[in-house]
């Protein structure tokens, strides 16, 4: 199990956010995707920083209660994002895992994103290798 690494359980076909963009079109990549947030970057993929459900549910409960128009992630984004490496072990991302700690990590390598990778894709691999369970293909990035 020690040989699991991150890059064994990561997707990298979820699309991040582009600075700019319209908080509208940022809940439809979050529900589109059943994922709780996305990782924010540059023209280059670089990590910017990170958007959550709670981000967007607050920044459009306020937006709409005071007319104030469609705000853009720039706006409502986490500007410090925790992120991983690919080589990072399974194992040692398990025990970061925990109450209150991100549920998606933005996955970097060399300075650009190349993936993300979420509790729901940590906890099947880990129940796959120790328990033995036969799970489907995640079609999901949930949470």
């Amino acid at each position: 199990m020690c040989a699991l690494r991150v890059s064994n359980v990561m997707s990298n076909h979820i699309e991040p956010i582009r600075c700019g963009t319209p908080l509208t079109e940022v809940v439809k990549a979050l529900l589109e995707n059943h994922i709780s947030g996305l990782p924010v970057v540059d023209a280059e993929r670089r990590l910017l920083g990170f958007v959550s459900e709670q981000d967007c549910i607050h920044a459009l409960l306020v937006s709409n209660y005071h007319c104030e128009g469609d705000p853009i992630v720039d706006d409502v984004m986490f500007r410090e994002p925790l992120s991983i490496s690919a080589d990072l072990a399974i194992v040692d991302l398990a025990q970061k895992l925990g109450s209150g700690k991100p549920k998606v990590y933005p996955v970097v390598e060399n300075g650009k994103l190349i993936g993300v990778v979420t509790r729901t894709a940590v906890l099947g691999e880990l129940a796959r290798i120790g328990c033995g369970l036969e799970l489907s293909k995640q079609t999901s990035a949930d949470d």
